[in-house]
């Protein structure tokens, strides 16, 4: 330890005010340090001038003038500054009893408004969609991968292709749940390709306020299927 922060505790170990653990180290250092120790004697003399000294009685009436000088200062207090004060506490008792059930409604308000804030626009696109109504919070559902395995058989008849085209009603998982032929060739053998193309065939579902709803309908359109005579 150093000379300056032993002469700063000095009148704690003259005085015993300081903790045990710090008197060993105090003491080691005044052993070889005479500077140190007659500034410890330095204290220890005006502690005992300190101690002669007669102490002065307060007077009798003081308690009573030092509650009369606060009356007198609150008295000249400016009107303005009474009349703030007053306004302060009168809002304080007002708002006070409803700043919890306030704040816990402007929590609720917002929460309500981020789910109805995602329910009307997550998922849906910025862009326009065909068939849909103008604020697109209804999306029709829409083909996202044909069935890998070609429609068609061999015309022995040589008519050459004809046009076949479908609308197939979507799930909400976006799958095929049945199909009705518009125009073209209608039989087994093109109703058997049919059934087998739609159990691979992926649509993405209709999209109702961003969610997949069932009911969509897709037309599908094929050019190259042959059909038997």
């Amino acid at each position: 330890m150093t000379c300056w922060s032993i002469r700063t505790k000095l009148p704690g170990y003259l005085d015993g005010a300081l903790p045990s653990r710090e008197h060993k180290p105090i003491s080691e250092h005044l052993d070889f340090c005479s500077d140190c120790r007659i500034e410890l004697e330095r204290y220890r003399k005006l502690s005992k001038l300190m101690g002669r000294v007669e102490r002065v009685a307060p007077p009798a009436d003081l308690a009573v003038r030092i509650r009369v000088a606060a009356s007198l200062a609150r008295t000249r207090k400016v009107w303005w500054r009474r009349a703030w004060d007053s306004a302060v506490l009168i809002l304080e008792n007002i708002l006070e009893p409803v700043a919890v059930p306030a704040t816990g409604g402007v929590v609720a308000a917002m929460l309500v408004f981020a789910v109805v804030l995602q329910n009307l626009f997550v998922g849906v696109p910025l862009g326009a969609v065909p068939n849909d109504v103008p604020t697109n919070l209804l999306q029709p559902a829409r083909l996202v991968s044909l069935s890998p395995f070609p429609m068609g058989e061999t015309d022995t008849t040589g008519n050459g292709p004809s046009l076949l085209l479908i609308e197939a009603t979507v799930n909400e998982r976006g799958d095929a749940v049945g199909y009705e032929i518009l125009s073209g060739p209608d039989n087994p053998a093109v109703r058997k390709q049919l059934d087998h193309m739609m159990l691979f065939t992926r649509f993405r579902p209709q999209m109702s306020f961003g969610r997949p709803v069932p009911g969509g309908r897709v037309i599908l359109s094929f050019s190259e299927i042959r059909v038997r005579g």
